[in-house]
């Protein structure tokens, strides 16, 4: 059962990431931008004489791996599901650098016993060269085996809800059936998004596409449809999942345009008709 006062108290070195240009490529290709290699306005990133980085590329820089797994937390941490996944940005990514990333834990939420609790974290993604953060990332992980923990009990925040509308934009993108097998390239190395028995063992019926991969690929869509590919304006996105995708598949996102730089969003499998993310609200300058 997760320690309480271990776990909101665990002090988290800071971990220093260096990255270059072929890594934000890289990153990238693994959201799907090339597909059409025609397409003038996903060349940026891609082409070295004119690249910028993917903004969410600072949601996997910095981390501090599986610390959950360490047995003071107490975590179940195999029954652990990502939950939500935010990205506030203040700065350009630059396109290679090095940077520091500064975890801590900020909340913790017990459902009660049987019905989980609710992980709350935070990273600063900093510049090493100049000491200024480009980006706090947010995420909260379902602990599926830690209800009961006894946290303080609190009322958990409330979702945004998109309007009862229908959406004012639609973006489409297919996903490649080797989709995993190049994100994973970008840092994550968990077997279900690669190997197929061990997909088989977590109960899925081929490898998933990674949570981060998903959530990279609807910035992707905002960043075209709202921001004109321009990814200085992007500010803020965020959202919970709700749904595994699987390579190969086609993800539609939907946008509702909510007035002052405010977007509503959520992104389904055309195929299944499923909602794989939802509660999603972009900022945009």
């Amino acid at each position: 059962m997760l320690n309480y006062d271990t776990v909101m108290n665990w002090s988290f070195e800071d971990i220093r990431q260096t990255y270059t240009a072929r890594d934000t490529i890289l990153y990238a290709l693994g959201l799907g931008y090339g597909h059409d290699p025609m397409d003038e306005g996903e060349l940026q990133f891609l082409l070295e004489d004119r690249l910028v980085a993917v903004p969410t590329m600072a949601v996997v820089l910095g981390g501090p791996g599986q610390w959950m797994a360490d047995p003071r937390t107490g975590i179940e941490w195999v029954k652990s599901l990502h939950g939500e996944q935010g990205l506030k940005i203040f700065k350009p990514l630059p396109v290679s650098g090095t940077v520091i990333g500064k975890n801590r834990v900020v909340d913790i939420i017990d459902k009660g016993e049987g019905r989980g609790a609710l992980l709350m974290l935070e990273r600063d993604i900093v510049d090493e060269s100049t000491g200024d953060i480009i980006a706090t990332r947010t995420s909260t992980s379902f602990l599926r085996g830690d209800g009961g923990c006894g946290a303080p009990a609190k009322a958990q925040p409330v979702p945004h809800a998109v309007p009862d509308r229908a959406p004012d934009m639609n973006h489409s993108m297919n996903t490649r059936p080797e989709a995993a097998l190049i994100y994973r390239l970008s840092g994550d190395w968990n077997p279900i998004h690669a190997d197929p028995a061990k997909a088989a063992k977590a109960g899925f019926d081929r490898p998933i596409l990674h949570g981060l991969c998903t959530y990279g690929m609807i910035a992707r869509a905002i960043i075209a449809e709202t921001c004109g590919q321009d990814v200085s304006r992007l500010k803020e996105i965020g959202g919970r999942f709700s749904a595994p995708a699987y390579p190969g598949e086609t993800i539609q996102v939907d946008i509702w345009d909510e007035g002052g730089g405010s977007f509503g969003f959520e992104a389904r499998i055309s195929e299944r008709n499923t909602v794989i993310f939802k509660n999603g609200v972009a900022r945009v300058n």
